[in-house]
Protein backbone atom coordinates (compact mmCIF):
# COMPACT_ATOMS: atom_id res chain seq x y z
CA UNK A 1 0.00 0.00 0.00
CA UNK A 2 1.56 3.48 -1.17
CA UNK A 3 -0.05 6.75 0.24
CA UNK A 4 1.64 10.34 0.05
CA UNK A 5 2.33 11.27 3.29
CA UNK A 6 0.28 14.70 3.33
CA UNK A 7 -2.84 11.66 2.91
CA UNK A 8 -1.29 9.15 5.72
CA UNK A 9 -1.71 12.91 8.11
CA UNK A 10 -5.49 12.79 7.13
CA UNK A 11 -6.08 9.18 8.10
CA UNK A 12 -6.69 9.61 11.97
CA UNK A 13 -7.46 6.04 13.44
CA UNK A 14 -6.08 2.80 11.58
CA UNK A 15 -8.42 1.63 8.82
CA UNK A 16 -9.06 -2.10 9.31
CA UNK A 17 -7.50 -3.59 6.35
CA UNK A 18 -4.14 -2.05 7.66
CA UNK A 19 -3.73 -3.55 10.75
CA UNK A 20 -1.67 -6.26 9.51
CA UNK A 21 0.70 -4.38 7.82
CA UNK A 22 4.26 -4.35 9.55
CA UNK A 23 6.46 -3.06 7.48
CA UNK A 24 6.75 0.81 6.59
CA UNK A 25 9.20 2.55 4.19
CA UNK A 26 9.52 5.90 3.59
CA UNK A 27 10.83 7.91 0.57
CA UNK A 28 10.82 10.43 -1.91
CA UNK A 29 10.87 9.52 -5.84
CA UNK A 30 14.95 8.79 -5.99
CA UNK A 31 16.04 7.37 -2.42
CA UNK A 32 14.70 5.55 0.35
CA UNK A 33 15.07 7.30 3.71
CA UNK A 34 13.92 4.66 6.13
CA UNK A 35 12.70 0.93 6.65
CA UNK A 36 11.35 -0.08 9.78
CA UNK A 37 8.93 -2.65 11.51
CA UNK A 38 6.41 -2.65 13.72
CA UNK A 39 3.39 -4.96 14.75
CA UNK A 40 1.06 -1.87 13.73
CA UNK A 41 3.09 0.16 10.99
CA UNK A 42 0.37 2.68 11.06
CA UNK A 43 0.77 3.06 14.62
CA UNK A 44 4.99 3.41 14.92
CA UNK A 45 4.94 5.59 11.92
CA UNK A 46 2.75 8.18 13.90
CA UNK A 47 5.50 7.30 16.61
CA UNK A 48 7.55 9.44 14.60
CA UNK A 49 6.16 11.84 13.41
CA UNK A 50 5.02 12.73 16.68
CA UNK A 51 8.65 11.99 18.18
CA UNK A 52 10.26 13.89 15.77
CA UNK A 53 8.83 17.51 17.45
CA UNK A 54 10.80 16.57 20.23
CA UNK A 55 13.84 15.00 18.56
CA UNK A 56 13.01 11.82 19.74
CA UNK A 57 13.01 10.69 16.20
CA UNK A 58 15.52 11.29 13.58
CA UNK A 59 13.05 10.03 11.00
CA UNK A 60 10.31 12.12 12.05
CA UNK A 61 12.22 15.22 12.78
CA UNK A 62 13.90 15.00 9.32
CA UNK A 63 9.93 15.19 8.00
CA UNK A 64 9.40 18.29 10.16
CA UNK A 65 12.40 19.94 9.16
CA UNK A 66 11.75 19.58 5.52
CA UNK A 67 8.21 20.97 5.52
CA UNK A 68 6.34 21.08 3.34
CA UNK A 69 8.51 19.55 0.48
CA UNK A 70 8.31 16.10 2.98
CA UNK A 71 4.78 16.20 2.54
CA UNK A 72 5.16 15.13 -0.67
CA UNK A 73 7.19 11.73 0.68
CA UNK A 74 5.70 8.80 -0.23
CA UNK A 75 5.19 6.06 2.57
CA UNK A 76 4.63 2.37 1.62
CA UNK A 77 3.04 0.23 3.98
CA UNK A 78 3.51 -3.59 3.76
CA UNK A 79 2.93 -6.92 5.31
CA UNK A 80 6.05 -9.45 5.61
CA UNK A 81 2.94 -11.95 4.98
CA UNK A 82 2.79 -11.31 1.39
CA UNK A 83 3.90 -13.59 -0.91
CA UNK A 84 6.79 -11.26 -1.89
CA UNK A 85 8.69 -11.61 1.73
CA UNK A 86 8.10 -15.37 1.13
CA UNK A 87 11.73 -16.27 0.08
CA UNK A 88 12.38 -15.07 3.66
CA UNK A 89 10.02 -17.20 5.07
CA UNK A 90 7.65 -14.23 5.99
CA UNK A 91 9.13 -13.68 9.01
CA UNK A 92 9.24 -9.37 9.70
CA UNK A 93 13.03 -8.94 10.88
CA UNK A 94 14.23 -10.71 8.11
CA UNK A 95 11.84 -8.93 5.58
CA UNK A 96 12.56 -5.99 6.44
CA UNK A 97 16.80 -6.72 6.57
CA UNK A 98 15.57 -7.47 2.89
CA UNK A 99 13.83 -4.25 2.22
CA UNK A 100 17.31 -1.94 3.69
CA UNK A 101 19.68 -4.45 1.57
CA UNK A 102 17.52 -4.26 -1.25
CA UNK A 103 16.86 0.21 -1.19
CA UNK A 104 19.95 0.78 1.39
CA UNK A 105 18.00 3.82 3.07
CA UNK A 106 20.01 7.09 4.25
CA UNK A 107 18.77 6.74 7.82
CA UNK A 108 18.87 3.15 8.44
CA UNK A 109 22.58 2.12 9.82
CA UNK A 110 21.72 -1.12 11.56
CA UNK A 111 21.88 -3.87 8.34
CA UNK A 112 23.31 -1.58 5.79
CA UNK A 113 26.95 -1.32 4.48
CA UNK A 114 26.26 1.45 2.13
CA UNK A 115 23.56 3.41 3.20
CA UNK A 116 22.54 6.15 0.20
CA UNK A 117 23.61 9.41 1.01
CA UNK A 118 21.00 12.08 1.95
CA UNK A 119 19.94 14.02 -1.65
CA UNK A 120 21.38 17.88 -0.89
CA UNK A 121 18.03 19.12 -1.67
CA UNK A 122 17.18 18.09 2.01
CA UNK A 123 17.98 19.64 5.11
CA UNK A 124 19.21 17.09 7.83
CA UNK A 125 17.51 15.70 10.40
CA UNK A 126 19.72 17.67 13.21
CA UNK A 127 19.24 21.24 11.18
CA UNK A 128 16.97 23.47 12.92
CA UNK A 129 13.51 23.98 12.30
CA UNK A 130 12.74 26.63 9.74
CA UNK A 131 8.81 26.55 10.43
CA UNK A 132 8.04 25.13 13.63
CA UNK A 133 4.21 24.81 13.78
CA UNK A 134 1.90 22.67 15.82
CA UNK A 135 1.05 19.22 14.51
CA UNK A 136 -3.03 20.53 14.07
CA UNK A 137 -1.79 23.49 12.03
CA UNK A 138 0.79 20.86 9.59
CA UNK A 139 -2.17 18.71 9.30
CA UNK A 140 -4.17 21.61 7.97
CA UNK A 141 -1.67 22.25 5.23
CA UNK A 142 -1.38 18.76 4.37
CA UNK A 143 -5.41 18.95 4.05
CA UNK A 144 -5.21 21.91 1.49
CA UNK A 145 -2.93 20.48 -0.31
CA UNK A 146 -4.68 16.84 -1.09
CA UNK A 147 -7.69 19.08 -1.69
CA UNK A 148 -6.31 20.94 -4.61
CA UNK A 149 -4.31 18.01 -5.53
CA UNK A 150 -8.50 16.76 -6.13
CA UNK A 151 -9.48 19.68 -7.30
CA UNK A 152 -6.51 19.41 -10.19
CA UNK A 153 -7.73 15.73 -11.24
CA UNK A 154 -11.04 16.53 -11.61
CA UNK A 155 -10.17 19.25 -14.07
CA UNK A 156 -8.17 17.43 -15.95
CA UNK A 157 -10.26 14.59 -16.63
CA UNK A 158 -12.92 16.90 -17.32
CA UNK A 159 -10.42 18.75 -20.04
CA UNK A 160 -9.93 15.22 -21.06
CA UNK A 161 -13.84 14.73 -21.70
CA UNK A 162 -14.48 17.62 -23.48
CA UNK A 163 -11.84 17.12 -25.92
CA UNK A 164 -13.32 13.32 -26.55
CA UNK A 165 -16.29 14.84 -27.37
CA UNK A 166 -15.27 17.08 -29.60
CA UNK A 167 -13.01 14.64 -31.30
CA UNK A 168 -16.11 13.23 -32.07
Amino acid sequence: MVISLKQFLLVPECPAEWQSLDLYLLRDAEVVFYVGQSQLAFGRVWEHLLGGYKGHSMVGRFVWVNWPASMNFSLELFSSQAESFAAVGNEVSAAERWLIQRWAPCFNVALNSQPHALPQVYLPANAPFRRRRSLPALVREAQRAVQIEQTRRLRQALEEQDQARGAV
